[in-house]
């Protein structure tokens, strides 16, 4: 069976999968990181973001052969690290304005919210109205109102 080697969460791991084996079950299931979570299984509802080399992607729409040995996959178990500390700001954020109901979507959401705030920085902004609409994830609960208040909260502290 195909040996596959990658940075997960600053740790180097290797999964032995077919090539084809999309990502999210390489996670999931052979590497036991459960924080994306299986949703639509094409990219659109975006449950399972994570980052690659600090952009978001989502894993459920990657097979692995496509990811190279030095690739760097972070996920929300990983998303602390970044920074330091025990939480990540956004996830603070999250937790301070009560944003989850059921809480499925939110670890992908936290993660795309975080790359959008990278993303804005790199290009010399503060993340705003229109980055906010430019987010794609879906939550089943409806809580957009919240979710996009804790970006902004979120945003601000790191």
């Amino acid at each position: 069976m195909p040996r596959h080697t990658f940075v997960l969460n600053g740790r180097p791991v290797t999964a032995e999968v077919e090539d084809d084996v999309r990502l999210l079950w390489v996670l999931r299931d052979v590497l036991g990181v459960t924080g994306p979570k299986y949703g639509c299984g094409v990219g659109v509802c975006r449950a399972c973001t994570s980052h690659i080399n600090g952009r978001a992607f989502n894993p459920c729409a990657v097979q692995v052969k496509d990811i190279a040995a030095t690739d760097e996959i972070t996920t929300i178990e990983g998303l602390p690290a970044t920074v330091g500390r025990e939480l990540h700001p956004m996830q603070e954020a999250w937790l301070d304005l009560d944003v989850a109901q059921c809480g499925y979507c939110q670890p992908g959401q936290i993660m795309t919210a975080v790359a959008k705030v990278r993303e804005a920085r790199a290009a010399g902004r503060e993340i705003g109205e229109t980055d906010l609409d430019e987010i794609r994830n879906i939550c089943r609960c409806g809580t957009y109102h919240r979710i996009r208040e804790a970006i902004l909260a979120g945003a601000s502290r790191f």
